[in-house]
C-alpha cells in the first residue's frame, strides 16, 4: 500500500506543478509575454511527462497482473492527471489566441 501512496503522491506532485505552469502560461501570453508562455509550457510539459511516467507504472503493474486498489487518494491523482492535461490544451488555446489578438492591435 505505501508504494502506491508513494506513486499516487508522484502523480499529484508532478501534475499539480504542470497545471500551475500551464496557468502561468496563460497568463504570459496575457500580457504580452509570448517567449516566457512558451518556456512555462515546456516546464509543464516536463511536470506532466514526470507525472504521466508515475500513471504508466501503475498500469504496467495492472497489465502484468498487481492491479491497484483504487483508493480515494488514487482517484484524486487520476482527477489532477486529467485537470492538468486538460488546462495543457487550453493554455496551447488561449496562447493562440492571445497571439492573433497582438498581431490584431499591431
Amino acid at each position: 500500500m505505501q508504494d502506491l501512496e508513494l506513486i499516487a503522491f508522484q502523480i499529484i506532485s508532478n501534475v499539480g506543478s504542470a497545471r500551475s505552469s500551464f496557468v502561468n502560461a496563460i497568463r504570459a501570453a496575457k500580457s504580452g509575454d509570448f517567449d516566457g508562455a512558451e518556456k512555462m509550457i515546456e516546464a509543464g510539459e516536463t511536470d506532466f511527462l514526470a507525472g504521466h511516467k508515475a500513471h504508466q507504472q501503475l498500469l504496467t503493474n495492472e497489465a502484468s497482473g498487481t492491479a491497484a486498489p483504487v483508493t480515494l487518494l488514487l482517484a484524486h491523482a487520476e482527477d489532477q492527471l486529467m485537470s492538468a492535461e486538460a488546462f495543457k490544451i487550453l493554455a496551447r488555446e488561449f496562447i493562440d489566441l492571445y497571439r492573433r489578438l497582438d498581431k490584431e492591435d499591431a
